[in-house]
């Protein structure tokens, strides 16, 4: 299963890393690659994961999410 999420705000390679580590913290994330030039995090879940819930870690972590798909 897996979600693509669109996040606002990110500009580095720091940045990036915070979007992987508060998404990889959700329990049930299986995986996350970001891609900072499309402004993307694919994320690899084993169980359904509710798109509130994404939305609320990459928003605590400083980010704001466009979408999720």
């Amino acid at each position: 299963m897996n979600k693509k999420v669109f996040v606002e705000g990110m500009s580095c390679s720091h940045c990036v890393r915070h979007v992987e580590n508060a998404l990889s913290d959700i329990k049930g994330v299986k995986n996350v690659k970001v891609d900072l030039a499309k402004k993307l995090a694919q994320v690899e879940m084993d169980i359904e994961i509710s798109d509130d819930e994404i939305k609320a870690a990459v928003e605590d972590a400083g980010y704001e999410v466009l979408r999720i798909e």
